[in-house]
């Protein structure tokens, strides 16, 4: 859910185009003809499902960026050789069909006229699977999110290099975690409800308890959006009392960015509690995961219940004040919205301590039983 490099979120222009003028940008930039098309949701880029005329009737995303991430292309090449990097290492990435220049990507026009905005568009392969928001989630395929998101930001920080790297710093981003302070510019949008008034507290405790001890985290290179939306899976067994399910893909790249590996577990853990049932539980079983490749460290376990609780007020609060500029988006801008206002007010009413017990007993159980 990327806005931008800099902490205006939503300043810029979604692409808007339909779907002939996408087929046409297909044939034209990637030289290859298409049979089938469909939008695909988005929050500020523009993606597209399509199939080509070609041998086993291959299947891609076409994804357009939004005018202002445009202006980055160091930042969107980084990005994109990441997951280049990922594939090769084994990690369910899309990878990018080359243009007709050979290039991984093109700077194109989204109209005509002096006015008209440049967006960068590249075509990438289509990842199989079943978003995690659309399936039950179990202990299982927690556990296996939380190992992914150690597993990928271990190899990203220890082994990928590229001369631009140096533009994933992007400390202004408003979605990098470390950037829920700059929350306060855009709280006007929640108005005055009880609401506002949880998200003003979450926003004072980062300020006091987690700003002062960023130095003291390991730092890393995140992917910094596993949501619901943005993780694939398929089944691996088909017991339908106990389905276990193994990660098909990894979506949406845009919003990596230098951070923190705990920064990683608290955005896995707040977006695996958007659909769940018992939403406080699943904070333990994704903490297993994680700590069977990265165990934390004191001090990042102390800031974990905060992290979770920014993250929550960075999506409700960039949601309300982008469904504002964008209200005939507002239903996909607001997915999150649905349940989370209400698991942000049920960690705030249990408590930090009773929430922190209840997942770091969860994740000490696995130390004694690990799962297969």
């Amino acid at each position: 859910m990327s806005s931008g490099n800099d902490c205006q979120p939503q300043n810029l222009t979604k692409p808007a185009l339909g779907e002939r003028e996408a087929a046409e940008l297909v044939d034209r930039v990637f030289g290859l003809k298409v049979s089938w098309i469909r939008s695909l949701p988005s929050y500020d880029d523009q993606n597209f499902h399509v199939r080509v005329s070609a041998e086993g009737a291959d299947e891609y995303v076409l994804k357009i960026t939004n005018s202002e991430d445009s202006q980055q292309p160091d930042l969107i090449e980084v990005q994109t050789q990441a997951m280049m990097f990922l594939s090769a290492e084994g990690f369910p990435s899309a990878t990018p069909y080359l243009t007709k220049d050979g290039n991984i990507m093109s700077l194109e026009s989204g109209g005509t006229g002096p006015g008209s905005k440049k967006y960068m568009v590249r075509l990438l392969t289509y990842l199989p699977g079943t978003p995690v928001a659309k399936i039950t989630t179990n202990a299982q395929i927690l556990y296996e999110i939380g190992r992914l998101a150690a597993s990928m930001d271990k190899v990203l920080s220890e082994k990928f290099q590229h001369p631009s790297v140096k533009s994933l710093h992007r400390d202004q981003f408003i979605w990098n975690l470390a950037n829920v302070p700059l929350l306060d510019q855009y709280i006007y949008a929640l108005g005055q409800n009880k609401y506002r008034v949880v998200v003003e507290q979450v926003i004072e405790q980062f300020k006091g308890k987690v700003i002062p001890k960023l130095s003291s985290f390991r730092a890393c290179i995140n992917h910094g959006d596993l949501n619901d939306h943005n993780i694939l899976v398929d089944f691996s067994s088909a017991s339908l009392e106990n389905p276990q399910y193994r990660v098909s893909g990894i979506l949406d790249f845009s919003d990596m960015s230098y951070g923190y590996y705990v920064f990683e577990v608290a955005i896995a853990i707040m977006y695996m509690m958007i659909e769940s049932p018992d939403p406080l539980s699943v904070g333990g079983h994704v903490l297993a995961g994680f700590e069977s490749i990265l165990p934390l460290m004191a001090e990042e376990r102390g800031a974990l219940f905060l992290l979770v609780s920014g993250r929550f007020a960075q999506s409700l609060v960039i949601a309300a004040h982008t469904a504002l500029l964008y209200p005939e988006n507002k239903e996909y801008l607001t997915i999150t919205s649905k349940t989370g206002w209400k698991h942000l007010m049920t960690m705030f009413e249990v408590g930090q301590e009773a929430v922190e017990k209840m997942w770091f007993e969860t994740a000490q159980a696995y130390t004694h039983h690990a799962p297969a």
